[in-house]
């Protein structure tokens, strides 16, 4: 390669080099949103917003308001949960500002076949998480409900576990006064 030639390739070579470094860059941020995007939820964070169904079939769409949220990850703890809050009656988690979110994902459906007729006798509303990602970054531990706190506005203010084996969470569900 001559001088003439040398000069004349480099902004070809330079323009190759350079969308080679934003390609890699470009990688780097995709992968580095993606390990943030399976971060779990933590204290400080905004609840993302979401939309799902109830075991009747009506629509609900997490809105600003809402001070509580249980998350049950699994049938069992689903079913101690679903039995503490039917005992408190219908009106117990309206009037606490919370609801109850089950996850159904991946149930087979001859499992729901079953199951969401016994969900539909509870007095007590169960959002139904049936998307595979709708609880991915919820925190979670095996055997309990996720509790998670909020302010007004869906940030979280605190997040507990709570295994309704012990009973009903004390201070977890505690009516809001108007």
């Amino acid at each position: 390669m001559n001088f003439f030639s040398f000069f004349f390739h480099l902004p070809f070579l330079f323009s190759r080099y350079a969308d080679g470094v934003k390609k890699y860059f470009a990688l780097w941020l995709v992968l580095c949103s993606a390990v943030l995007a399976d971060e779990p939820l933590k204290v400080g964070d905004l609840l993302p917003s979401f939309k799902a169904k109830d075991q009747h079939g009506m629509e609900f769409e997490l809105k600003p308001g809402l001070q509580r949220m249980f998350v049950s990850f699994d049938m069992s703890t689903g079913k101690e949960a679903n039995a503490q809050f039917a005992a408190k009656g219908p009106d117990f988690l309206p009037s606490a500002h919370a609801i109850f979110v089950s996850n159904i994902y991946g149930m087979p459906g001859i499992g729901r076949v079953f199951a969401l007729p016994k969900m539909r006798k509870y007095p007590h509303r169960i959002i139904l998480a049936d998307s595979e990602n709708l609880l991915a970054r919820y925190p979670q531990q095996k055997d309990r409900v996720t509790v998670l706190s909020l302010d007004g506005n869906l940030k979280i203010t605190e997040v507990s576990f709570w295994n309704p084996k012990d009973g009903p969470p004390a201070d977890a569900v505690t009516p809001v006064k108007n």
